[in-house]
């Protein structure tokens, strides 16, 4: 097993779609970036702490590679957008891709060039993975728990393979 991490908005619409692709064994949202040791929802929520809301994905290599969980990330929130993403607004909903080493790290670069090249301005930062802090338990697997559908995320193709 593998593990990436992502930050694309709200985390609930994040987990939602990476927990459907095939090989994607477990998601966790969680807070990732800052600066408090073991942040709250509620401190996180106030855009101080230097955390975003970020899931942590676990993964099978053998059935998903890493350039495919990269690529649905991009397709399923606005990696244009600034401050925040949808009707979320605030340092704690920007897009960011956490690696864990100089291949996630070029992958991503490279998958954001064809993005630029594209003509898309793409705001998505690139950090080396700092500590993850699970969310409360109601924020877990949320939607799935609600019977809902995310309200931020939407799929749509910018790969062509």
């Amino acid at each position: 097993m593998k593990t990436a991490y992502f930050a694309s908005g709200c985390f609930w619409g994040t987990q939602y779609y990476l927990d459907k692709i095939n090989g994607v064994t477990n998601t966790v949202v969680g807070y990732m970036g800052g600066e408090v040791e073991n942040p709250s929802y509620e401190e996180v929520s106030t855009g101080t702490t230097g955390h975003v809301e970020a899931v942590k994905v676990e993964y099978d290599p053998e059935k998903v590679d890493y350039k495919s969980l990269v690529k649905t990330f991009f397709e399923t929130h606005d990696p244009t957008q600034v401050g925040g993403q949808g009707p979320d607004i605030g340092t704690q909903y920007v897009s960011k891709i956490f690696y864990l080493s100089e291949d996630e790290k070029q992958i991503a670069e490279d998958l954001i060039k064809y993005l630029i090249q594209k003509g898309m301005k793409i705001q998505t930062k690139l950090e080396p993975a700092t500590e993850f802090f699970t969310a409360e338990d109601y924020h877990q697997d949320y939607y799935e728990k609600n019977g809902q559908t995310p309200y931020c995320h939407v799929y749509r193709k910018l790969f062509e393979d």
